[in-house]
């Protein structure tokens, strides 16, 4: 259980509307840091729980905006990859206490930074050459696994995604679609693990219109803000969030 307080809001408000606008409109690739930051004051299985429905709501809210505008061969190939992503995930959610999924989501959130900054700087390099069949099931693989424990599935659709050389609207509509089906199959094994609870639903509730206020901003924000601005914020919250949770689960 925990308290709906301002505290709690203060913090949860700002979360859900940044989801919005990233999985709006800038690919979802940063829309697990709201996971992050509620994992700050809530229980890891509460926040996951607390941001599915949410993520949902957004996922339905983005779908008209980019209705097939997406690709699909591209597409098929995460959601077919992402099923049995997501089957891991939950085998490993019902073998692990809250300090591990503390760990999880908090290595993964400055793992992304890290991978982001190892880019910018050159130090790694991603191939220029369109990635084969082979790497978008794995990589859709890898994003159901992430995305349910941590709501993390972005990065690994986008290393794939950013590979076939997708025009920016037509990249956004693919994660739209990819991650409407993958959040629609984690609800059964969240529901069936017990993650989800009245108090939680109370809280979607809500929490609902600012879930939609988000998205409509993010949509927005795809054809008018700065890309850079917007990760760069992203980048700071996934650091300090990220560094946060490893500390409390391994002390």
């Amino acid at each position: 259980m925990f308290e709906m307080n301002l505290m709690f809001f203060a913090v949860a408000i700002p979360a859900v509307i940044f989801a919005g606008i990233s999985k709006g409109g800038f690919g979802s690739g940063v829309a697990f840091a709201s996971s992050s930051i509620l994992a700050l004051i809530l229980e890891p299985g509460q926040a996951l729980a607390l941001m599915l429905p949410i993520l949902m709501i957004i996922d339905v809210a983005t779908l008209g905006p980019y209705w097939k505008r997406w690709n699909w061969p591209d597409s098929r190939l995460l959601i077919l990859g992402a099923v049995p992503g997501v089957a891991l995930g939950a085998g490993l959610f019902r073998a692990t206490d809250d300090d591990v999924l503390r760990l999880l989501i908090g290595a993964i959130s400055v793992g992304f930074v890290m991978w982001h900054i190892s880019q910018s700087r050159g130090w790694v390099r991603v191939s220029a050459k369109r990635l084969p069949s082979s790497a978008g099931l794995f990589a859709g693989l890898v994003a159901g696994f992430t995305s349910f424990v941590s709501h993390a599935g972005g990065p690994p659709a986008a290393v794939y995604l950013l590979s076939q050389r997708l025009s920016k609207t037509e990249y956004q509509a693919s994660t739209v679609l990819v991650f409407w089906v993958i959040n629609v199959a984690k609800f059964v094994p969240y529901a069936y693990l017990g993650l989800f609870t009245l108090q939680t639903a109370w809280a979607n509730l809500l929490l609902a219109p600012f879930a939609v206020l988000g998205a409509w901003l993010g949509v927005r924000a795809h054809f008018m803000m700065s890309e850079r601005v917007f990760f760069g914020i992203a980048y700071v919250l996934l650091t300090m969030t990220g560094t946060k949770l490893i500390w409390d689960a391994v002390t």
